[in-house]
């Protein structure tokens, strides 16, 4: 996995298939490796090329522990995407993912073919703000958190009632949990980015193609504030994931991928 320096920081990526290119951008504290999991073989077999990337904030990219802003990882994608000549292209992100492509679509429309915006919302409301404070105030409190403790936080909150209800896959899903925390300093300095003023008026000036994809029982960024984004972008696409919780890309990876490479095959 080659580490390139653009935009002031080395940037971590891997770059597998072939075909016209789609750069995967991950949501807080998780790698780009996440999305090998589903999505990079179901584009590859599809006849994409597939780009993922460790955001900044996420080792061996630096973790750009002093802070940074959502406005920063936009610049980094784009700085990539440069480097790698693949510009116009397609643009996958999920949660603080969609922010950052959100972003890019808006700042510089001639690198964006096509953006996937999944669980993705343009304001914080009283709830998802008390989240994030809530999240940063434990972080800053130096507590140590069980892995255990930790594993059964992120299961309520990223996981579909279908999924916790089920005892084989509740099984693994805690085992990975548990093996995997989501900590650090860079993890901090994206927690800040979940505070994000109201962008939706903004997002009414993006003009590239754009597919909105909510998940029904998703607690971070509900149907409801997503389909605001989809609202306030022209001619954007909407469609919404029954059965899953914010990780409705690894709960039900074949109804996501589908509409994904459906959406591509609009401007093939």
């Amino acid at each position: 996995m080659p580490i390139v320096t653009v935009n002031g920081i080395r940037l971590n990526y891997e770059d597998v298939g072939a075909g016209d290119p789609v750069v995967m951008v991950m949501g807080t504290g998780s790698g780009g490796r996440v999305w090998h999991l589903h999505q990079v073989p179901a584009f590859i077999a599809a006849g994409y090329r597939v780009i993922t990337v460790d955001n900044r904030g996420i080792p061996p990219s630096d973790e750009c522990a002093e802070g940074f802003t959502v406005d920063d990882m936009a610049a980094d994608i784009a700085a990539l995407v440069e480097h790698l000549g693949l510009g116009p292209c397609r643009l996958v992100g999920t949660s603080l993912g969609a922010f950052v492509v959100q972003e890019l679509a808006l700042a510089r429309p001639s690198l964006v073919r096509q953006a996937v915006l999944m669980a993705t919302r343009g304001r914080a409301d009283v709830f998802r703000t008390a989240v994030a404070r809530a999240e940063i105030a434990l972080h800053d409190s130096g507590a140590v958190v069980p892995p255990v403790y930790d594993a059964i936080y992120r299961a309520v909150q990223n996981l579909s009632s279908r999924t916790l209800n089920d005892d084989a896959a509740m099984t693994d899903w805690l085992d990975l949990f548990e093996l995997s925390p989501i900590t650090g300093p860079g993890v901090r300095a994206q927690l800040e980015l979940s505070l994000s003023d109201n962008r939706l008026a903004a997002y009414r000036s993006i003009e590239v193609p754009c597919q909105v994809i909510a998940f029904e029982h998703d607690l971070n960024a509900p149907p409801h504030l997503a389909r605001e984004v989809a609202d306030a972008i022209p001619g954007a696409r909407f469609d919404v994931v029954p059965g899953c919780g914010h990780y409705g890309y690894l709960e039900d990876p074949v109804a996501v991928n589908k509409i994904i490479v459906e959406f591509f095959r609009t401007a093939a």
